[in-house]
């Protein structure tokens, strides 16, 4: 099993952040490999009917990096490139979120081989109930909670919902988060990840002494985390200069419309052609001078191919694992760029998701003031957390983010001991 993780380009750059890490704790070793490795990787055959009479299989994986510290919460993503490999780096980064948010979780993800913009709302129903059937025996509101990822949304959370409580005879919101609010879901769920990128956005520029009126930023990805943190960073007064998506990026020096760039995406597909700005090659966009870099798209966008010429004052990673371990050594020389690390930076949805699982134990709803409050309260103290733990041992942002978070997780396996 190993060797074929380490093979994967984006759990290889996962293993290497948390062996820096490791090194840095003097972990010692037989905790050091417990916590690095999966404790479950599941992968399923997932044969629906299509709309067309034929039948095809898809293949579906879930990981659970570990249930040390409770059940594991991650995303569930619908994207052509799904495989067991990414899978497993983007659990192990969700392990190290969640305690680096203090929430009882241990890490989790899962993901499905399609391309959902080519499939009908039937193919994607049953696509997804079927896979719930497959992974039945695996998840539970106590051992794995699952939530919206890229390619999935709060519908696909309500055949998951249906499809478990079918079988247990009873409603179970707390099978998974970002439901609907008309099945439990919570307030503030869907803006809550964009949300907090551009909070600790705010958080950072305030630290580096720049006044938010006079700021600009780019996004890259406008997607759920990509527009919340655009049109949150727009509420906050910044102007929004660039933005992109997988159709292409658009530019304007005086500002993007973000609601217009919005209404435009949602009735043509994508960003392209959008009349408030004029095209801009995407990874140019990326390099161009700006206070706030959010990429909030897909994992490795900052690479060593292009770290060297950014010119940007705060990298706020939205997307999870965006920046590569050879990108991050150059910006570390260069030592001007203040980086918010995924872990810490797109920490909001699953902070919220936290407090939407809650609720459903309690019965009982919080006002959107109350999440987004309860959101901001936690977010300032993990990101002053992470901020003092860096001046004080001299580290980077992420070092420090991935040592709080690792060492939680260390400490929780040598309390608890190892089975016999």
């Amino acid at each position: 099993m190993q060797k074929e993780l380490l093979s994967h380009p984006v759990f290889a750059m996962a293993a290497e952040q948390f062996d820096q890490v490791a090194d840095f704790l003097q972990l010692a070793e037989n905790v050091r490999e417990r916590c690095k490795w999966p404790k479950r990787l599941i992968s399923v055959a997932v044969p629906i009917t299509l709309d067309d009479g034929t039948t095809r299989v898809f293949y579906g994986h879930r990981v659970q990096h570990h249930l040390t510290r409770g059940p594991v919460k991650g995303g569930l993503r619908y994207h052509p490139s799904v495989d067991l490999g990414e899978v497993a780096a983007l659990a192990m980064w969700m392990n190290w979120k969640c305690a680096l948010m203090d929430l009882p979780y241990g890490g989790g993800k899962g993901g499905i081989a399609c391309d959902p913009r080519s499939m009908s709302r039937g193919e994607l129903e049953r696509l997804t109930r079927r896979f719930t059937m497959e992974i039945m025996p695996f998840i539970s509101p106590e051992i794995d909670v699952m939530a919206p990822d890229m390619g999935t949304n709060e519908q696909t959370m309500a055949w998951i919902t249906d499809t478990y409580s079918s079988r247990t005879g009873y409603l179970v919101p707390s099978i998974v988060t970002g439901k609907p609010l008309g099945m439990q879901g919570s307030a503030g769920r869907t803006q809550a990840t964009g949300h907090g990128v551009a909070f600790l956005s705010s958080n950072a520029l305030h630290k580096l002494g720049i006044n938010l009126s006079s700021t600009t930023a780019i996004v890259q990805g406008f997607g759920n985390v990509g527009y919340h943190t655009a049109r949150t960073l727009s509420a906050y007064g910044v102007k929004i200069l660039g933005i992109s998506d997988v159709s292409g990026a658009v530019w304007n020096p005086r500002g993007i419309d973000v609601a217009a760039l919005r209404d435009y995406a949602t009735a043509h597909g994508g960003i392209k052609d959008f009349p408030g700005a004029d095209a801009i090659d995407p990874e140019e966009m990326l390099c161009q001078p700006c206070d706030v870099l959010a990429p909030c798209a897909m994992e490795r966008t900052i690479t060593a191919a292009n770290a060297g010429r950014l010119q940007c004052r705060i990298l706020a990673e939205g997307a999870n694992g965006p920046t590569t371990p050879e990108a991050d050594r150059i910006l570390e020389q260069w030592g001007d760029v203040f980086v918010i690390p995924d872990i810490l930076c797109n920490a909001g949805g699953v902070t919220v998701s936290y407090f939407e699982w809650v609720q459903n134990f309690q019965r009982f709803q919080w006002t959107e003031h109350e999440v987004i409050g309860k959101l901001e309260t936690m977010m300032q103290r993990a990101f002053e957390k992470v901020t003092s733990f860096a001046e004080r041992h001299q580290v980077s942002q992420r070092t420090a983010a991935q040592a709080i978070a690792i060492k939680t997780v260390a400490d929780a396996k040598s309390l608890r001991g190892l089975f016999p």
